[in-house]
């Protein structure tokens, strides 16, 4: 039986690093299994905040993978100020970190770049896939974002091929972001994100969510959506397995996996690991911080101005397989989201990869998140708000004393729903 076709257009694929690479690639790679041929279409020249060599060798062989080239405006705002290389992973200063050149910065690109800065890719990339779709049979266009610009390029083909079948696929909310709030939007340049938004959710055929809350609102909105989370690879769980196999940690390791940015930061857990290093000799002798990614300085600043800097491990930016060794290599894992209401559909990535660890995990959002129920389900760990701190506390104790005793259990019960391969299937049941 002849396979069928699905054009995936997405702007992160290796050797782009971080999470927004992932899902694509893992459903490329599980998708064949079940009778479906994916074309990538990625740009050539493309300026990614990370760079992963190590997951180039997750791109399935005989993939096909059509480039063309992009313009991207970040060398003029890097010039303007350095800090603006944040842009490109959606971060920024915020608050009294924000200087004038930064809120000038910000006001440019929430303004005059909509929906965001890969938006000149757009229409180069209409005409070319016009004449790719008449030249190849393709039978489902999906179109990935953030940057919500690819959702752009569906919505000019689903316009020139009113049968074409479009997925719009969100990895994070539009409108509904965090940081959309922190864009200082003009009431013209608010409208008109809101206007592309609705009218992707009016045309695409499906508009996959990611989390459970953001297919409720999505469907409010008026779209036609469904929820795939993201996942872990078996594969990798296997790995992470034998890396931990008669292993103990030297010592109580919280390790935080991953970009950390100020809009994320959980200071009252700083805040209780600085007074349990000063109240509990035992804690203080055995206990480490261990950062694996890239860490706003601001975050950085405040930590070497407490106690916590004798015990910080910071490894900077390592590639993704030497990451999930470090995943293992922790007694707990640390998450965290944006704390406003509106973020608990919010589900990150890393949240999957730290399941398949069997290792527990400390979680910092909104009331109520999507990652609690995850937690609760899983048995895995517990959420707490960026108000908590006596809670936060008695956890974080709890579990030190549980890992002085040798009894700290991994835990790995009702994961397997998360499975990138079990979520592939869920794909190709919509598909």
């Amino acid at each position: 039986m002849e396979q069928k076709k699905i054009l995936i257009i997405t702007y992160y694929w290796p050797p782009a690093g971080g999470p927004g690479v992932q899902r694509w690639l893992k459903f490329a790679k599980y998708l064949p299994e079940s009778g479906w041929k994916p074309v990538i279409y990625t740009p050539e020249n493309p300026s990614y905040p990370l760079l992963d060599e190590s997951l180039l060798k997750d791109v399935p062989q005989n993939l096909e993978i059509i480039k063309t080239k992009i313009w991207e405006p970040y060398q003029l705002a890097e010039k303007l100020n350095k800090s603006n290389k944040k842009f490109k992973a959606g971060q920024f200063d915020v608050g009294k970190n924000q200087s004038w050149k930064s809120k000038l910065s910000i006001w440019v690109r929430g303004n005059f770049f909509i929906p965001d800065a890969r938006v000149f890719w757009v229409k180069p990339s209409i005409k070319f896939l016009e004449q790719y779709l008449k030249e190849n049979k393709i039978d489902v266009v999906v179109t990935s974002g953030p940057p919500h610009s690819l959702h752009m390029i569906g919505l000019g083909l689903k316009e020139k091929f009113p049968n074409l079948k479009w997925i719009a696929d969100f990895r994070d909310p539009w409108t509904e972001i965090s940081y959309y709030k922190h864009l200082k939007l003009t009431k013209s340049s608010d409208r008109k994100h809101r206007q592309l938004e609705s009218a992707v959710f009016k045309k695409a055929d499906i508009t996959l969510a990611t989390s459970y809350t953001d297919v409720e609102n999505f469907r409010k909105a008026g779209a036609n959506a469904v929820c795939i989370t993201n996942g872990f690879d078996e594969e990798a769980k296997k790995q992470k397995s034998e890396i931990v196999k008669g292993q103990k940690n030297e010592t109580f390791t919280l390790s935080y996996i991953g970009v950390l940015e100020q809009l994320r930061n959980p200071e009252n857990l700083w805040k209780v690991l600085d007074e349990l290093i000063k109240e509990n000799k035992d804690f203080a002798k055995g206990f480490t911080l261990k950062f694996a990614g890239r860490v706003d300085d601001k975050i950085l600043q405040f930590i070497e101005n407490s106690s916590l800097k004798d015990h910080l491990l910071n490894l900077g930016y390592i590639p993704h397989d030497k990451a999930v060794e470090e995943m293992a290599n922790s007694s707990l894992l640390l998450i965290t989201n944006f704390p406003n209401e509106s973020s608990k559909g919010i589900i990150p990535g890393k949240i999957f990869e730290y399941l398949a660890t069997g290792k527990q995990i400390i979680s910092f959002g909104p009331d109520e998140a999507d990652v609690s129920r995850i937690l609760t389900e899983t048995g895995a760990g517990k959420h707490f708000n960026y108000q908590d701190s006596k809670a936060v506390k008695e956890f974080i104790l709890h579990k030190f004393e549980l890992w002085k005793d040798g009894s700290l259990l991994e835990n790995t019960q009702n994961i397997e729903q998360f499975s990138r391969k079990n979520l592939t299937k869920k794909l190709v049941e919509i598909l």
